[in-house]
């Protein structure tokens, strides 16, 4: 079966020299983005509910652009001016340069991990007498509290977002070759969506161990895989299967 369509379980991305736009021209298919989660905030009630204090913490633990975001919306919202003696540590340098969108990067304090979230126990543990914040959303990785846990530091975690399913139903009609899911949380939007969903021939592309698990829990055939040794991104798991697929 050649594959002349895909959808991308994603918002589409921003940047002119993306991988997928290279696909749609090498193979002339269709690929069409379209988020089936979306991220929705939690007000300064829920959190004051949470027992958190934003007054309470001199560090705070950003795991991604969406904790960045909501950190500073409640701030806001709780008319809590952030000091200038805050400490941030980031995930990865695409969160630290994220962050510089509200604060002036080169009067704070930033700590930098690689990219796992792992990376960052040796930073954060020259620092253990702080006091840690983690906003973060309800569908946390389990290997975050349990590396915090580990280093034995003062932390809380807040809950400043949540992820939620999208409603689809415009695309009840419509078909596609491949459709493709990098969250256990997307793949069960497609069944929240459509309940009735039948795979068929559409072949499934699935990122990360978790999405897979919960793929096939829902009765999904995987045909395409990342990241493998082979294929680290989704992409290049495309590029692989459509160079066969469409021979």
């Amino acid at each position: 079966m050649k594959v002349k369509s895909i959808l991308v379980s994603q918002p589409e991305p921003k940047v002119e020299n993306s991988p997928y736009f290279d696909l749609q021209q090498k193979y002339k298919i269709k690929i069409d983005f379209r988020p089936f989660i979306h991220v929705e905030g939690v007000n300064a009630k829920e959190i004051r509910q949470q027992k958190i204090d934003l007054n309470n913490y001199t560090s705070i633990i950003l795991t991604s652009k969406n904790s960045v975001d909501h950190y500073f919306r409640v701030a806001e919202e709780m008319r809590f001016k952030v000091p200038e003696t805050m400490k941030y540590f980031c995930q990865s340098e695409a969160v630290a340069y994220y962050l510089q969108k509200y604060v002036v990067y080169r009067k704070r304090k930033i700590y930098v991990g690689q990219k796992d979230f792992v990376d960052l126990s040796p930073l954060i543990k020259k620092f253990k007498d702080e006091k840690f914040l983690l906003p973060a959303s309800d569908k946390l990785n389990d290997d975050v509290p349990q590396t915090l846990n580990d280093l034995n530091i003062n932390w809380t975690q807040g809950i400043f977002f949540r992820t939620a399913m999208s409603d689809l139903s415009d695309l009840a009609d419509v078909k596609y070759d491949v459709l493709c899911f990098f969250s256990p949380t997307g793949v069960n939007s497609l069944f929240k969506n459509f309940p009735d969903f039948v795979q068929g021939n559409t072949r499934i592309g699935v990122f990360g161990g978790t999405t897979k698990k919960e793929a096939e829990d829902c009765g999904l055939r995987v045909d395409i895989m990342a990241p493998t040794p082979e294929a680290p991104s989704m992409t290049m798991a495309l590029d692989q299967y459509i160079a066969k697929a469409n021979k």
